[in-house]
């Protein structure tokens, strides 16, 4: 993509970014109602209107940012609503329902994909649209499997944090969720100090060349 205008690479980065982080969102508030949680539900957030997901910062600035300066790209939403109390087994549903975010993710990457290839099929015979196809699917399977590896990560509030609480006794669950108001910021001190990148990219190269293998793109 380095032979994008900078706005021809934020067009082709703004929809799979958009659903990435929306569909992540709904994925969590979907299964928390499937486990008897209707928070997400009643507030109008089950819903891929991203209007209802955006977070000036996390959906739009943060992401947009990167997209300019190039590397890997992430964000985040609003989070959706979930009030563990409405769980019949709160530890093992949350952990259900933050694995939801991270498995959407892979399925989305996995379609992005498959664009992908369809915009290397057109490139033949429809060279724009084939092109933008393709550069918009690579798009789509980096933010996904970005997002995918990076919130398998237990730091909490991330969502492998909520797996690893599961299997915790819990006076120790408890000590180490309290953890979750300073994540983001050991999460923006690794990225600035160049720590985070080498963490993600070992796993996100593996999925990557897997999803591409299933599909067809060498």
């Amino acid at each position: 993509m380095n032979d994008l205008t900078i706005m021809q690479t934020i067009a082709v980065w703004a929809l799979p970014v958009l659903f990435a982080i929306t569909v992540h969102e709904v994925a969590h508030g979907w299964a928390a109602s499937k486990l008897g949680d209707q928070s997400a539900k009643m507030l109008g957030r089950l819903t891929l209107n991203p209007i209802k997901h955006i977070d000036p910062i996390g959906t739009l600035l943060v992401p947009a940012v990167l997209v300019v300066l190039g590397g890997f790209v992430f964000g985040w939403a609003k989070a959706v609503p979930i009030n563990d109390r409405n769980f019949k087994h709160p530890a093992r549903d949350m952990a259900w329902v933050a694995m939801a975010g991270p498995a959407s993710n892979f399925i989305m990457a996995i379609l992005w994909a498959i664009i992908g290839k369809i915009g290397i099929v057109l490139q033949a015979t429809n060279p724009d649209i084939g092109q933008f196809l393709l550069y918009s699917g690579i798009a789509g399977v980096s933010i996904n499997l970005i997002l995918f590896v990076l919130n398998l990560l237990p730091l909490p509030p991330l969502d492998g944090s909520h797996v690893v609480s599961a299997f915790l006794p819990k006076p120790w669950a408890w000590q180490y969720n309290r953890m979750a108001p300073f994540g983001f910021i050991v999460l923006i001190g690794l990225l600035v100090m160049g720590f985070l990148a080498p963490i993600l990219m070992g796993p996100f190269n593996f999925f990557q060349e897997m999803i591409y293998g299933w599909v067809g793109i060498r």
